[in-house]
């Protein structure tokens, strides 16, 4: 009997063990998502904070995503680098790629939804209407020179910029290789 009566009193002890470890499990838990500032006297949300900082570096990313996106290059092409004026003696004044955008007061940029103002370049059939390259040229800038294509009339990996007159054109653009990187194919849809 007196073995049973052990045997019931370890049991006990058991429990209370147990709960005395819960109890202090839950209180600690409690302790590490809330903390007091002393100084203003206000608490803190931790777990808030964690969510809010995860939203930031969330968005940080994302970020850094698009930019890879926008200006990572998906191939890189090696071709001659000339210029033309809208007028030139085999030019209509019109763009193969968007026949009605008005090149008759000079000119040279298109507005992207995407990258902005960008220079307007011809190309060959290798390169699809609306891609985006981006290229340097100490010619033409001291950046790099980010364009599009909406003309046709070169061969190969060549690229022709549109410049404000042909005069332009052969004397601050010339003729150089470069190699250029292509940032989007085609049009976005």
């Amino acid at each position: 009997m007196k073995s049973k009566f052990i045997y019931f009193i370890n049991i006990i002890k058991l429990f209370i063990i147990i709960i005395a470890l819960l109890c202090l499990r839950t209180s600690s838990s409690k302790m590490e998502i809330f903390s007091t500032n002393e100084n203003v006297n206000k608490s803190i949300d931790l777990s808030t904070m964690a969510i809010y900082i995860n939203k930031e570096e969330e968005q940080i990313a994302n970020e850094e995503a698009l930019q890879t996106y926008l200006w990572g290059s998906l191939d890189s092409y090696t071709g001659d680098l000339t210029g033309y004026g809208a007028f030139c003696p085999l030019c209509t004044g019109h763009l193969a790629c968007m026949s009605s955008l008005d090149l008759s007061n000079g000119r040279t940029t298109y507005e992207d939804k995407t990258y902005g103002e960008v220079r307007i370049v011809a190309s060959s059939k290798n390169l699809p209407c609306g891609t985006i390259i981006k290229f340097d040229s100490k010619i033409i800038s001291e950046e790099p020179v980010i364009a599009i294509v909406l003309d046709r009339g070169v061969l190969g990996n060549d690229i022709d910029l549109l410049s404000p007159s042909e005069e332009y054109a052969s004397r601050y653009v010339g003729r150089s290789k470069i190699t250029y990187d292509v940032l989007r194919m085609g049009w976005t849809k």
